[in-house]
């Protein structure tokens, strides 16, 4: 079980780990070892999402979500299995706890009396000064 918070935990029937070979260096132990991990999470299914959260999560995941709506997350960092397999759930949780915030709403605001002032100065002072690079007469 994977535990986000005091009210989330995601359940281990919801997390499959796949391991491959990872890419990269390593020498000969990369051709013999599985060490990358591809942790998929069921997340559109899962019950202890709220759904909310997990539109939020689908929107912060991009194209990791897949069209079956699991979160799929590849970690091939190290050259050990375990510590890949700890980094992929940690940023699941991560990503999930990003996706547990709400996001605030705007409250939109007119602009003052002043500041609509000072752009309208910066402007004018702005369009002199390129008038100034036209061509000079040589009259």
């Amino acid at each position: 079980m994977l535990r986000i918070n005091d009210t989330i935990a995601i359940e281990d029937w919801e997390l499959t780990e796949n391991f491959v070979r990872s890419s990269g260096p390593g020498g000969q132990n990369v051709n013999k070892v599985s060490s990358a991990v591809e942790l998929r999470f069921e997340a559109q299914r899962s019950p202890n999402l709220p759904d909310p959260v997990k539109s939020r999560l689908k929107r912060l995941a991009g194209r990791r979500w897949t069209n079956e709506g699991a979160l799929v997350i590849q970690c091939e960092e190290t050259r050990s299995q375990a510590r890949n397999r700890e980094i992929a759930r940690d940023r699941l949780a991560d990503l999930i706890k990003a996706a547990l915030v709400r996001p605030k709403r705007r409250i939109a605001t007119r602009p003052t009396l002043g500041s609509k002032k000072r752009r309208l100065k910066e402007k004018k002072v702005r369009g002199e000064v390129k008038a100034l690079r036209g061509k000079v007469d040589p009259d």
